[in-house]
């Protein structure tokens, strides 16, 4: 079971909106070494909408071979399409992907009984692990903690991205899986709260800045050491709301850029972060120690 601090990963780009290999090889060696567990790639940080396939397929393999096993790599592979879904992670699993991310089907706006068709198709196509990606926020299509139970029973789909923000939901969650089943938070704000329930970790925006802040946070509350890693909870709180001042990962790559890890541009239809909110973000990662 993949455990502890897991970056969503944004995708550097170059002035003309081509991949950068070059920041994301330096990217993916300062998340290892600053002590993160795992790296999602090509998911919604990482601009994932906007990535042709044979780009999205590229993405994951480069960050395979850069990994050389060092971490795991779970590769974002939703779709709202159960057909390229399937593609997507089969083509993952080929390079050596260690497990898949699959986002619910969005604008589609499909029945529980067609999510529950849907991940059961795609995790049917491979044999590597499936963790499911809940965040109705921006997909406007929600996955039911009941439609999470039935889909627990499915030998492949080992855990679930709670990025709800809903505590008590996710708690109430928590409580009827086994063990075997990881449920990791996929909202920085609400984060430390879920693990206190039993949480495996947290499938984070805010470690592609704080790598090895979000590491240890992630470290000291999976240990039971709630008072240590609330202490860097609240050092990181002004953060992880700002970077969320504007739809990620619009804050995250101009903070990026700041902190001169990258070049911030994303490819339309997102901008760079408004004027009026580059404050915001600067003062945040003053206060981060960032």
């Amino acid at each position: 079971m993949i455990t502890g601090s897991i970056v969503a990963l944004v995708t550097p780009m170059q002035e003309d909106g081509a991949i950068d290999w070059v920041a994301l090889e330096k990217l993916i060696e300062y998340q290892i070494q600053a002590g993160t567990s795992a790296l999602v790639i090509a998911g919604t940080t990482g601009e994932s909408a906007t990535l042709t396939v044979p780009e999205h397929c590229e993405i994951i393999r480069f960050s395979v071979e850069q990994s050389g096993g060092r971490v795991p790599i779970i590769a974002g592979t939703g779709s709202n399409s159960t057909h390229e879904a399937i593609e997507l992670t089969v083509a993952a699993a080929e390079v050596g992907a260690d497990a898949s991310l699959l986002v619910t089907p969005y604008y589609n706006r499909p029945t529980q009984e067609g999510l529950y068709q849907h991940f059961c198709a795609v995790a049917a196509s491979v044999n590597i692990p499936i963790i499911l990606y809940n965040v109705p926020g921006r997909t406007a299509c929600d996955l039911s903690n009941e439609t999470v139970l039935r889909l627990s029973k499915v030998d492949n789909i080992v855990g679930l991205k709670d990025a709800t923000g809903d505590i008590e939901r996710g708690a109430a969650l928590i409580r009827q899986l086994s063990e075997a089943f990881a449920v990791y938070s996929g909202d920085d704000p609400t984060a430390l709260a879920l693990m206190r329930h039993g949480a495996k970790g947290n499938i984070s925006v805010t470690a592609n800045v704080a790598a090895e802040s979000m590491a240890d946070l992630c470290r000291y509350a999976l240990a039971g050491d709630f008072e240590a890693a609330q202490r860097l909870d609240d050092q990181l709180k002004g953060l992880n709301q700002a970077l969320f001042v504007e739809p990620n990962p619009i804050p995250v790559k101009w903070a990026m850029a700041e902190q001169g890890m990258m070049g911030g541009t994303l490819r339309l239809p997102l901008v760079a972060l408004s004027d009026n909110c580059h404050e915001t973000v600067r003062i945040a990662l003053q206060q981060a120690n960032l």
